[in-house]
């Protein structure tokens, strides 16, 4: 075997590897979805395609497709999106180390600061293979996510209803997806209960987008309980 074939053999078999490129398929669909839901309600596909390229954060672009096709000013999708990302600072505190000193490094690198390039990294041991996991993760979804932006737009533009292929599903399964692990702990668990039982209530009284902003408030629940309920859990 020569030296080549041993590097794509062990490329392949590399378990990082292999999570990273299930995840980018994973997010290429849900950035389909993101296209095609778009272009279905009327938002140029240039628009959305320059979107996924420069604001690369699904859950704040569709956020503010919906927000803005339902009628909400552009300042209140802006202001959302803010709000919904300032987990990021959390983030960038955690792996600002891993990005090298070099300015046009730092910022690249904190363009690709998306969610699953921060699990993937602190999962890591060592400070190089936290490095390798956050670049190898941040890159591969980039170029998973803009491109697939582009052609669900185009597939919208054919299809119409994004529905009849089940596309407008693809984003919820792939948070529930994510978020899962997260659930066996007690805590977690009822913050997103009460943000989901939020969001179903709301639903049919507010604008389309904002029931998510509002089921933030599950977020208190997070907080602990006092000591009586707590001993009777």
């Amino acid at each position: 075997m020569s030296t080549v074939q041993r590097t794509r053999t062990s490329f392949w078999r590399d378990a990082l590897v292999r999570d990273v490129l299930s995840m980018a398929l994973a997010m290429a669909i849900v950035g389909a979805s993101l296209g095609a839901i778009a272009v279905s309600k009327g938002v140029p596909l240039w628009m959305i395609t320059l979107m996924g390229a420069v604001v690369f954060a699904g859950g704040s672009e569709f956020m503010a497709v919906g927000l803005v096709t339902a009628g909400a000013a552009p300042i209140t999708a802006v202001l959302s999106g803010l709000m919904l990302n300032a987990r990021h600072l959390p983030f960038g505190l955690a792996v600002g180390g891993l990005l090298d000193r070099g300015w046009p490094t730092r910022l690249i690198g904190s363009h690709l600061m998306v969610d699953e390039a921060v699990a993937f990294a602190m999962a890591q041991r060592t400070p190089e293979q936290k490095r390798r996991a956050y670049w190898l993760t941040g890159i591969a979804l980039y170029c998973a996510w803009a491109p697939s932006v582009f052609l669900g737009g185009l597939l919208g533009q054919g299809v119409g209803d994004p529905g009849a292929f089940g596309l407008d599903a693809a984003m919820p399964a792939a948070l529930l997806a994510l978020i899962m692990p997260s659930l066996r702990e007690f805590r977690t668990l009822r913050a997103v209960a009460v943000g989901a039982l939020i969001a179903v209530l709301t639903t049919p009284l507010l604008p389309e987008g904002l029931p998510v902003m509002v089921a933030l408030v599950g977020v208190a629940a997070v907080l602990p309980l006092p000591k009586k309920l707590e001993g009777t859990r």
